[in-house]
């Protein structure tokens, strides 16, 4: 059986098999089988230096393609002890909020696939924000916008208006969205023994109702967004409600970001070899599948000697032999597009 979720969806890369045993039309068993992709990105990380892990850290959610230069930079930053100057930090949290949008709406769209115009608009929405980027970093997918000791780009007047004008159009599509039907009421329910044995996170801890939102702390706060919501359920419908409301909370802090930037440069000088202290940290982000981070350990030297990735996709692929049980074979489709996952970023 072949799902379609979607031009837009991550999961139209395919690489990713599940072998279901039904009775009656119930699903009985389920057995993931991942690892087609084999990016082996980890030990890869361990053959570059500090700057050109960015790049590779930049591919593996192609969804949210920032997130992972952001959390290896906080990684080294936090290692070295290193704080980038404040405009930096707005404009990172800035496109790390436009960028929660850009994921969102690719799971989304699938909401929309009865009412072709509703799809095109997300479609259409969608690159627009790629094209944001596009117009400050010369790359619509993968920015590169984020350097060690700050950032290597620094949006102009021109740019903060459009971004704005932007998360206005943004807003009121959601609300078209919200509209549609949720599907998925009390299908494939994640509770929080379920979150806290697979180690979910994200959206779809949150939707079960366990306060796991690290965007709590620096900007955030300084911004007053309250950036938690919770659902209750778990289920699939709680699921799509939950990221419908964060898109809508992302459009209002990219918006106050983009009134609110201080002034300031966006680097600090660093050497032109950047080695890092002999020692060991774990720094996480919440990226828009849910907590991605690095295990990283340095003997001091210009590349890492281990380092880990944490993805949320290959956590939340995991739980599906669980989640999947229970459910009617003709809802599947539903409740893998109320999960979300991207292909690069679980087989690691």
């Amino acid at each position: 059986m072949v799902l379609d979720l979607g031009p837009d969806h991550p999961s139209r890369a395919g690489l990713l098999e599940i072998n279901l045993q039904a009775t009656a039309g119930i699903v009985t068993a389920a057995r993931i089988l991942p690892g087609a992709m084999h990016r082996g990105v980890e030990k890869l990380f361990e053959a570059r230096d500090y700057r050109q892990i960015l790049m590779l850290a930049d591919r593996h959610d192609w969804q949210a393609p920032f997130f992972g230069e952001l959390a290896a930079v906080e990684a080294f930053e936090g290692m070295l002890r290193l704080t980038p100057p404040v405009r930096a930090t707005w404009i990172r949290t800035l496109l790390a909020e436009h960028t929660r949008i850009l994921s969102h709406l690719g799971f989304l769209g699938w909401l929309a696939r009865d009412e072709p115009e509703l799809v095109a608009r997300v479609r259409r929405m969608r690159e627009r924000l790629r094209d944001q980027f596009a117009v400050l970093t010369g790359n619509r997918v993968h920015p590169m916008a984020v350097r060690i000791g700050g950032m290597a780009v620094d949006p102009q007047e021109g740019w903060l208006a459009t971004e704005q004008a932007l998360m206005a159009e943004m807003s009121t599509l959601v609300e078209d969205l919200a509209v549609l039907p949720l599907p998925g009421e009390g299908l494939a329910r994640v509770d929080a023994g379920l979150v806290d044995a697979y180690g979910l996170s994200g959206p779809l801890a949150r939707a079960a109702g366990v306060p796991l939102d690290d965007r709590t702390q620096g900007v955030y706060a300084e911004l007053g967004f309250a950036v938690m919501r919770l659902g209750t359920s778990g289920d699939a419908k709680a699921r799509f409600a939950l990221l419908l409301d964060e898109c809508t909370v992302s459009a209002d802090i990219v918006s106050a970001c983009c009134t609110r930037l201080p002034e300031g440069p966006v680097q600090v000088r660093l050497p032109k070899i950047v080695k890092l202290p002999e020692a060991e940290s774990y720094t996480f982000v919440e990226a828009p599948l849910g907590r991605s981070g690095f295990h990283l350990v340095s003997r001091g030297d210009k590349t890492p000697w281990r380092m880990k990735l944490r993805s949320p996709s290959f956590h939340h692929v995991a739980a599906l032999e669980e989640v999947l049980v229970g459910s009617p074979i003709e809802q599947i489709e539903v409740i893998l597009a109320s999960i979300g996952y991207v292909i690069g970023d679980l087989d690691k």
